[in-house]
């Protein structure tokens, strides 16, 4: 069954994307923590951080490139890239994914 996010890069569920390309598609978060909540995924479906292989290396690298360029797109200096692995971490949609957050003083230690 596909994910949330596949149904959202295959255009079967709208969102208000931001960059798209032919490795990804970004797109604005439906439940922001912050100003700019952006979400960076790539089309292939990798379910977990922790279950990418060597080969995905390049990917995961072009999604931090992305995540940077949106959050110069947005007007952002300082922002958070973050990535949940697992329920216990905060992920709720199994495809991995960028939350590119910012536009406004964010708190550390998070959660």
């Amino acid at each position: 069954m596909p994910t949330l996010f596949t149904r959202i890069i295959n255009g079967e569920i709208p969102s208000t994307k931001v960059w798209e390309d032919d490795r990804c598609i970004a797109f604005r978060d439906i439940n922001p923590t912050a100003p700019t909540h952006v979400l960076v995924v790539p089309r292939q479906e990798i379910t977990r951080l922790d279950q990418m292989t060597e080969a995905d290396e390049g990917l995961v690298g072009h999604l931090m490139r992305v995540a940077t360029l949106v959050a110069r797109e947005e007007g952002l200096n300082d922002f958070r890239v973050v990535v949940n692995n697992g329920a216990g971490a905060g992920q709720s949609v199994f495809h991995l994914h960028v939350h590119v957050i910012g536009g406004r003083s964010l708190s550390w230690p998070p959660g």
